[in-house]
């Protein structure tokens, strides 16, 4: 079995505020073992985390070993202060904020730096992102700051100018990447960099009454093609549930994701997979 590259221990597929507040007073080993234990008897061993405010996923790195599991974590997302991921990362107004940020990563052990540059999809009106992503500009002091630091990045991004500007920007994975089109998918196969799309985060909504189907299913139907697109041009793609997000639940999301990466990707799913899976734990 793939390792799952792009999860949230900190979450559980549930209700993200009652995920976040069982951590708030401290880590929950109570909550945080059985999933290791759950991860390792499917034969996932490897983890990347996408990082939280609450240490839930430094802890868990703290007891993969136990599990048999390698665990990368960037410690804690970072999102420019009024834009999404506040909820679940810290924040920075200034370039000055973020570089103390990326030295707390460090001083935490931290693998690598988290970077939230767009908003999200919004399940109910297909091609809308719900928040202002970065400029290119930013993109670039930011990454250049990480990089400088001895970290690769990787980059929550959606919509296909975004796509662009990070990896014009050297981003190392990009998470997600709804909404990109010919040019984007072609860039991003020439990069290096690896995608990680999470198609489960939509595949896993459909039918369950809480956004319109006819939106989900085209969400899903592009995200599919670019990724066939992807594969074609020959770059790099990595399994990520991006568990821990609604009806994504830990360890199950993975199979989720495969199947879904199964449809596009047909019978070399498992040597694009296992490439993709390679390039993230040689980066990160």
């Amino acid at each position: 079995m793939f390792g799952d590259c792009h999860i949230h221990m900190v979450l559980d597929g549930v209700y993200y505020k009652d995920a976040i507040a069982a951590h708030r007073a401290g880590t929950r080993d109570d909550i945080i073992r059985p999933r290791l234990a759950d991860y390792a008897a499917r034969g996932i061993t490897f983890l990347r985390d996408g990082g939280d405010a609450y240490g839930a996923g430094e802890r868990a790195r703290a007891l993969a070993p136990e599990y048999g599991i390698t665990y990368r974590t960037p410690t804690f997302n970072i999102c420019l202060n009024g834009r999404y991921g506040a909820f679940i990362g810290r924040t920075f107004d200034t370039l000055a904020d973020f570089r103390a940020l990326v030295a707390e990563v460090r001083r935490r052990g931290g693998d690598f730096i988290k970077v939230m540059i767009s908003g999200i999809m919004d399940f109910n009106c297909y091609g809308h992102i719900t928040s202002e992503p970065l400029t290119l500009g930013q993109m670039k002091a930011l990454f250049d700051i990480a990089h400088g630091e001895g970290f690769s990045v990787m980059a929550h991004a959606n919509g296909a100018d975004t796509v662009k500007h990070a990896l014009e920007a050297g981003v190392d994975s990009v998470e997600h990447g709804a909404y990109m089109d010919a040019e984007a998918v072609a860039m991003l196969a020439e990069s290096g960099a690896v995608w990680t799309p999470t198609l489960v985060t939509v595949g896993n909504l459909i039918g369950c009454g809480r956004y319109p189907d006819a939106v989900l299913s085209r969400i899903l139907d592009m995200q599919l093609k670019n990724v066939a697109l992807c594969a074609r041009l020959g770059g790099r793609i990595a399994l990520g549930s991006d568990a821990g997000a609604y009806r994504v639940y830990h360890g199950q999301g993975a199979l989720d994701e495969y199947a879904l990466l199964k449809r596009a990707l047909g019978d070399r799913t498992d040597a694009i997979l296992a490439e993709g899976e390679r390039s993230i734990r040689e980066k990160f």
